[in-house]
């Protein structure tokens, strides 16, 4: 009984709404209390989500330390290259939206350069794989030195009419000093007036206008010439569609086999294997 009079009257002496370095520094807002819940339930993004829309205080502490840390658990050599040379640790468009690239299929809807009959939602994704390989066929040969990362096409199936649609996204590291961004400057392409990044939100470069598209980057998508599109923000993400040609079984075998991965392979997944799925 004592025990819990005591407890009632440093709780009332003490309330937490009053400011104290006690309050301040305790429970949910403390930075190393979050950084140890978050790893004991494995990085869990819907809980990230959750939290970081509860108040400012939990997305400010969010956007400076927990999305980072969710982005180094889930790829975390791709990660450590892209934060290469960063000062301070932050990256260009914020940590929020390189975790958002990695969860989320943006989905498409028709622009000049390519039309759909309808549009594809966008949604989360169970994994992604990320390769510096595949992104070096989306690079002009002039651009070869830059490094980007680009995952696997999200295949979205548009009917038996159509072929499917398939979706991707990617990241370039240090984009404002890339050979990519001198030569959209250099070239003097203007930036999109109607598109914005899916995921950070910034003005964007259509590659098709720019004429920076390479053949290459259709043949790593097992898409058709000229049957894709993708675009390139101020941040230096990337995303884009194209049309996935039918596979016939032996091909599919050998895709499957190329997609088991190499050194180069960043796999990004949910450890909650019902949490994201692939768009049917």
């Amino acid at each position: 009984m004592w025990y819990n009079m005591s407890a009632n009257q440093r709780i009332r002496t003490n309330p937490p709404n009053q400011g104290s370095e006690y309050s301040a520094e305790s429970g949910i807002l403390n930075e190393r209390i979050l950084l140890l819940v978050f790893e004991s339930i494995k990085w869990d993004l819907q809980v990230l989500c959750l939290t970081a829309s509860v108040n400012r205080k939990l997305r400010a502490i969010a956007n400076r330390i927990l999305w980072r840390n969710l982005c180094a658990s889930r790829a975390p050599r791709m990660v450590a290259a892209l934060a290469n040379g960063v000062p301070d640790g932050r990256i260009s468009g914020g940590w929020h939206a390189l975790a958002k690239l990695m969860f989320f299929c943006c989905g498409c809807e028709s622009t000049r350069h390519f039309k759909l009959s309808r549009p594809s939602p966008g949604h989360f994704v169970k994994a992604s794989r990320f390769s510096k390989t595949s992104g070096q066929s989306f690079l002009s040969k002039k651009c070869r030195g830059d490094l980007l990362y680009v995952s696997d096409p999200c295949e979205h199936p548009m009917g038996d009419k159509e072929d499917d649609l398939g979706i991707y996204r990617g990241v370039f590291q240090g984009f404002m000093r890339s050979r990519t961004m001198a030569c959209l400057i250099r070239r003097q392409v203007e930036l999109e007036e109607q598109v914005r990044c899916s995921y950070c939100g910034a003005r964007v470069w259509s590659m098709s206008t720019a004429r920076l598209v390479p053949k290459s980057a259709a043949r790593r998508l097992g898409s058709h010439d000229g049957g894709i599109e993708y675009f390139v923000c101020v941040n230096g993400h990337l995303y884009g569609s194209c049309w996935l040609l039918p596979l016939s079984s032996d091909e599919d075998e050998r895709e499957g086999t190329r997609r088991d991965g190499g050194d180069d392979d960043h796999d990004v997944g949910s450890d909650d294997p019902d949490g994201y799925r692939r768009c049917d």
